[in-house]
């Protein structure tokens, strides 16, 4: 593009809900009530699984990142978008979008990859449970949890890289209450069909390759209930499981409505609420879903307490 007349853009207008200018106070609060919980519920679950010796397992362990990943979610999203809400300024630096934008995605990618290793610690623990101690080791879990992070890091600064690459010539407004990769690519004067298609297909492995995972965990999971005799187990195995699927059900399908749909006709609306889903709902539920349902979570919480 040289030669041409570029304008260096400094900072990003950040619209959000700005064509409902009536719901702008309700919107806050939604966000605010939403942030409150989910900051009370997932450094709860932290605290928890580390002062209280019984939830020192590999699950706990797997679910206590679960919640470190939701808090710095939550944090690196909210904040910005209830001082727009509030206070109108909808302005962000550009380097403050570029950080926005690497910490979504290392979150988002860590996200994927620790679903994936929930569902083959339940596995693990349902169908193997004689092994459970040995394949879930402590070590090999750090060794996980380490590859884990590292992908998100890796697969971030890829796209933080092109992106940050690209020029912006036409417009600073993005019709989004964030910095997400779609909408900026939507805005750029540059060639994006190679940012585009990584992003498709760096999408797509993350989500295939966990959802596989996850499907033939609970495939194996499936199968060995449904041999189990006691109708009890069978239930205490469901519940275990079911917890688990209902959040992998809402951060998956939310994320591919955003993700593989870029060049159909559809309301940026409906893009903002799906990603509210995985950005906003999300963090705020997994810490709600996993301690209403498990009576471990529940004790544990009881005996801390007292």
């Amino acid at each position: 593009m040289a030669g041409e007349n570029l304008t260096v853009v400094s900072e990003f207008i950040l619209l959000g809900f700005s064509n409902h200018p009536g719901l702008q106070v309700a919107i806050f609060m939604l966000f605010l009530v939403i942030y409150v919980i989910t900051l009370v519920g997932n450094l709860g679950m932290i605290i928890l699984v580390r002062i209280d010796s019984q939830l020192h397992t590999p699950m706990y362990f797997f679910l206590s990142n679960l919640s470190f990943i939701d808090f710095c979610h939550s944090s690196n999203i909210i904040p910005k978008a209830l001082l727009n809400f509030l206070l109108s300024r909808t302005a962000i630096p550009y380097i403050g979008c570029i950080v926005q934008l690497y910490l979504f995605i290392v979150l988002t990618t860590s996200e994927c990859f620790l679903l994936a290793m929930m569902a083959y610690d339940r596995y693990v623990a349902i169908c193997n449970p004689l092994l459970y101690t040995v394949v879930m080791s402590q070590k090999r879990c750090l060794k996980m949890t380490a590859v884990m992070y590292a992908a998100g890091f890796f697969n971030s600064v890829i796209h933080t890289t092109l992106t940050h690459r690209l020029n912006f010539c036409q417009s600073h407004v993005i019709d989004h209450f964030f910095c997400e990769l779609p909408s900026l690519l939507k805005l750029s004067c540059s060639e994006t069909h190679t940012s585009k298609i990584l992003m498709v297909m760096s999408v797509g492995f993350n989500i295939s390759g966990s959802i596989l995972i996850i499907l033939s965990s609970y495939t194996y999971i499936l199968f060995t209930i449904l041999k189990l005799h006691s109708t009890a187990g069978r239930c205490k195995a469901f519940s275990t499981c079911l917890s688990h699927l209902m959040v992998v059900t809402i951060f998956y399908g939310t994320g591919m409505f955003t993700y593989f749909r870029l060049n159909s006709k559809y309301s940026q609306d409906q893009d903002k609420v799906a990603s509210m889903f995985y950005t906003v709902v999300t963090p705020m539920l997994n810490p709600v879903i996993y301690s209403l349902r498990n009576k471990q979570v529940k004790n544990a919480l009881k005996r801390t307490l007292r």
